[in-house]
């Protein structure tokens, strides 16, 4: 998301505990968009890791790849989701089988991460934008809550995610652009950030009334625990 900043890149790739990762970029949220896809080499080069990615929107399917696609999936290290429409996301990866196979490598520890539609994708319910106003979206549901990306510079979707919880959307996560939620199986164990001041909420309806509780937000270019304002 932000060029020549790959704090969070590089905190992904240490959750692997491998020292050459194998990782699968799936583009799909962009419709396999070419632009996304070289953005996504350069950025982990094979002296980094081992690259791969996979097309469900073309005939070739991606590069790297000599197996079908569960079994390279399954075999991969952290699997890398682009950002875009979770609408598309989610209905060619059913098309396709991978919300099982992809569930599947969750139970399995692989490392599973993504931006904007590919952070939306893995919880219950999700707050999308992408085709006109903000509207409610089931996901994948490995983690049980809700969840709301550029919480911090699209007003209307953190309107509208208070809204929805108030009509009774599961509670869950807002993360501003910079914020990345790192969860250990359904516990979310910290939330780091490319950026200085970046933010990341609970939200949830308490007794008819809206709670937003910040969270202690780690910067990942520094030492220090920053909290969220």
């Amino acid at each position: 998301m932000e060029a020549g900043n790959a704090l969070l890149d590089d905190y992904v790739l240490g959750l692997t505990g491998v020292e050459h990762p194998k990782v699968c970029f799936l583009p799909s949220a962009s419709g396999d968009a070419d632009h996304y896809i070289v953005r996504f080499y350069r950025a982990f080069p094979p002296a980094r890791c081992q690259p791969s990615h996979i097309s469900l929107f073309r005939r070739d399917k991606g590069a790297g790849l000599g197996c079908d696609l569960a079994e390279h999936l399954l075999d991969q290290d952290l699997i890398y989701v682009g950002g875009g429409s979770i609408v598309s996301l989610l209905g060619v990866w059913r098309a396709h089988g991978l919300d099982d196979v992809l569930r599947e490598c969750w139970r399995r520890g692989i490392v599973l991460c993504g931006l904007s539609a590919g952070s939306l994708c893995w919880f219950s319910e999700a707050v999308t934008a992408f085709h006109g106003p903000p509207q409610r979206m089931p996901g994948l549901g490995l983690l049980p809550y809700s969840n709301c990306v550029h919480y911090d510079g699209e007003p209307a979707r953190r309107e509208s995610y208070r809204r929805f919880l108030r009509e009774g959307m599961a509670p869950g996560y807002a993360a501003g652009d910079g914020a990345a939620l790192h969860f250990r199986g359904e516990s979310l164990a910290s939330v780091v950030s490319s950026r200085p001041n970046a933010s990341a909420y609970w939200c949830e309806e308490v007794g008819g009334e809206m709670s937003e509780v910040a969270l202690e937000v780690r910067w990942l270019g520094g030492s220090r625990t920053l909290s969220a304002a």
